[in-house]
Formats: structure tokens, C-alpha cells, sequence
């Protein structure tokens, strides 16, 4: 029991004693410190604008695709209740995520008021030449052809109408934008690992002999290593702080200055709240694991683990 309670003892002292170290490190080879923090900030903006764009360009298309719809024309003879039934049949479909029902008499008022010369038309006809019809919003727009084939098989449907070839070209489109974003996150960061540690393996590099001279005098793998991880924890901390406040203030100021859209109001950006400190977590997490990886890394090489 004794030897278990030295044993955790002595592990905390290591634990507490490697972070003093690191903190002292940090001072003690500035320059190299510098070097790596500042390594860690440009690569952190970059990741930070590609990961802003990439998200606000796959909220603008998903908004686009939201509003994309079906429109299901009821036959001129269906009744109120054939109507009704042609509705809840709609709502059933398990890839229907709502559903708007216009009237006949409905659609008259709105093109009256959208255009006189509809008015007058429609004013000078005995008979409301119009059919009533339901708008059907589906849950994946890449169900639309589907969900249209099938709901025009339901009785009391004159036709269906969600323009085709448009819009099948428009998903494929954004779901090539989609993936080109990804793609483009991923590499960014990738690359962005790849410059980290190689700038914190040049600062393990110059304090080689320090490592040598720490096994030289007994030390053990564990307390050789975890003074250069923490120094690579905090370097990755502070190199994100610069960042964050881009990050933070940069698109608050962005996004009021376009006034929550970029170029058209169809392309909405995503509103702050939320959003940044979600993103300045994911760059304050990014910069710490890659910065403690880097140096775990380059140590481990040292010691020949």
C-alpha cells in the first residue's frame, strides 16, 4: 500500500514538475518558441477562413435546396374530401418532410395581385381555369425525382411538376461544391499538421543534446517526454489565440457588414452566435493536439521508443 501511494507521489511530482518545466522551456528558448507559436498562427488562420467558408457555403446551398420543392395538381374534378385524402397520403410518405396546400381560389387572388393583366383574364373567364394543388417539401432534395414518381400514382392527381432537369443539375452541383469544400478543409489541415510539427521538430532538433544529457543522468522516458509535450501543449495554445479573435471578431464584423448574406440575399451566412465559438474550439483543440503530437513526436525519436 505504502509503495502505491510513493508511486502516485512521485508520479504527480513528475506531472506538476513537467509543466513548470515546459512554462520555463518556453521562456528559456524564446526564439524557437516564437517561432513555432507564429508557425501555428498563420497555418490556424488559414485552417479557420477555409473551415468559415467551407461551412457558410454548404449552409447557402442547404438553405437553396430547403426551398426547392413538388408541386402536385389535384384533377379538376376532385372533391374536398378527395382532396383531403390526397394530402394525408402526401404527409405519409416517409421522404415528405411537409406539405402546403394552395387552392384554386387561393392561386387566383395571388396572380391577380401579381399582374393585371392575369387579373383581367382571369376575371373575364365564367370558370376558374386553375387547379388546386399542394407544394411538397421533401427531407433530401436527392429524393426529389423519387418522391415525384411516386406521388404521381396516387389517385386524384392531375400532374406533377418540380422542374425536371434543373433541378437534378442544381443537387449534383452542390453536392460537387459540397464535397470540393470538404476536400479542401481536410488538405488544409493536413497541411497544416505537416508545417506544425515540422516547425516544433526543429525546436526538439536544436535541444537535442538537452535530451541527451536528460538520459545521460537516469531519467526515465516518461519524464524526458512530458515536459516537451506540454511545451508543444502551450506553444499550440497560445499559437491559437491570435486566430480565435480573428476568427471571433473578424466574422461578426464581416457578417454585419453584408448584412447576414454574401452578394444575394438567397446566400445566407451563418449567424455568429454559436458558430465562432464553435469554430475557435475546434482551432483551440486543433492547435493543442497537433502541438503536443509534434513534440511527442520528435522526442520519441530521440529516444529511439
Amino acid at each position: 500500500m505504502r509503495k502505491e501511494v510513493i508511486k502516485q507521489v512521485k508520479a504527480f511530482r513528475i506531472f506538476f514538475r513537467s509543466i513548470r518545466d515546459a512554462f520555463k522551456s518556453v521562456v528559456r528558448n524564446f526564439s524557437l518558441s516564437m517561432a513555432s507559436i507564429l508557425s501555428v498562427t498563420i497555418t490556424l488562420i488559414i485552417v479557420s477562413v477555409s473551415i468559415i467558408i467551407a461551412f457558410n457555403v454548404n449552409h447557402a446551398t442547404k438553405d437553396i435546396e430547403s426551398e426547392l420543392n413538388i408541386v402536385v395538381y389535384a384533377k379538376r374534378e376532385a372533391t374536398e374530401d378527395d382532396i383531403k385524402n390526397l394530402i394525408s397520403e402526401i404527409d405519409s410518405n416517409k421522404l415528405v418532410r411537409e406539405t402546403e396546400y394552395i387552392s384554386k381560389e387561393v392561386q387566383k387572388t395571388n396572380m391577380s395581385q401579381y399582374d393585371d393583366t392575369f387579373k383581367t383574364i382571369l376575371n373575364f373567364l365564367d370558370e376558374n381555369p386553375l387547379l388546386d394543388s399542394v407544394i411538397v417539401y421533401v427531407k433530401d432534395v436527392k429524393d426529389m425525382s423519387k418522391v415525384a414518381e411516386e406521388l404521381r400514382e396516387i389517385p386524384n392527381v392531375e400532374t406533377v411538376k418540380y422542374g425536371e432537369g434543373t433541378v437534378d443539375e442544381v443537387v449534383d452541383a452542390f453536392d460537387i461544391i459540397e464535397k470540393v469544400t470538404i476536400g479542401i478543409v481536410i488538405a488544409l489541415i493536413l497541411v497544416t499538421i505537416f508545417l506544425i510539427n515540422n516547425t516544433i521538430k526543429l525546436t526538439i532538433y536544436s535541444r537535442r543534446s538537452e535530451i541527451e544529457i536528460m538520459r545521460l543522468v537516469g531519467a526515465s522516458n516518461t519524464a524526458i517526454k512530458l515536459p516537451f509535450v506540454f511545451e508543444g501543449l502551450i506553444i499550440g495554445l497560445i499559437g491559437a489565440i491570435i486566430p480565435i479573435c480573428i476568427t471571433i471578431y473578424g466574422y461578426v464584423i464581416m457578417y454585419n457588414t453584408m448584412k447576414g448574406h454574401l452578394f444575394s440575399e438567397m446566400l445566407k451566412l451563418i449567424k455568429p452566435f454559436n458558430f465562432v465559438f464553435q469554430v475557435s474550439g475546434a482551432l483551440l483543440l486543433f492547435g493543442a493536439l497537433v502541438g503536443m503530437y509534434g513534440s511527442l513526436r520528435a522526442v520519441r525519436k530521440y529516444l529511439k521508443i
